[in-house]
């Protein structure tokens, strides 16, 4: 068996006209108001809309979606908590979090507003899965920051 190593993160930046608290706030807490959950949910790939995605604010906290049937997704769990200034979180939409990558966010002021730097790594805990995994969240996650930015700009 070949085994896939050193599989470079994905990052992707996005400035935003917000400053680093309102921006974290609607990234985290208010994610069921901007969340593409058409596109990116467990839901999504089931051909439907999630009832809601739920973050819970604090370490430990738990990330998931409301299935239509109303039963429970689990995305990950939150390994980081610094309101304003970044959060991560372990990363497994809809699997059972045996094995995880991550996900960084973090949020800095910058003369426009703040700057959002997006950190998905660990791909190589997935095996030869990972480089397929990572090409897919590489095209998604820009669309995700786009609907981000957009919420905020609204």
């Amino acid at each position: 068996m070949t085994t896939t190593t050193n599989i470079a993160p994905v990052e992707k930046t996005v400035t935003v006209a917000a400053t680093p608290d309102r921006a974290f706030d609607l990234f985290t807490t208010g994610m069921n108001s901007w969340w593409p959950g058409h596109r990116h949910s467990v839901s999504a790939g089931q051909g439907a809309t999630p009832q809601k995605m739920v973050f819970e604010a604090e370490d430990g906290g738990a990330v998931y979606e409301i299935l239509p049937d109303g039963s429970r997704a689990d995305w990950g769990v939150v390994t980081v908590w610094e309101p304003g200034r970044r959060f991560a979180m372990t990363w497994h939409p809809g699997e059972s979090g045996a094995v995880t990558t991550k996900v960084e966010v973090r949020f800095a002021a910058v003369d426009e507003g703040c700057r959002v730097t997006l950190v998905h790594s660990g791909w190589d805990a997935l095996g030869e899965a990972g480089v397929a995994r990572r090409g897919g969240y590489d095209g998604g996650w820009i669309k995700v920051l786009d609907d981000f930015r957009t919420a905020l700009a609204a």
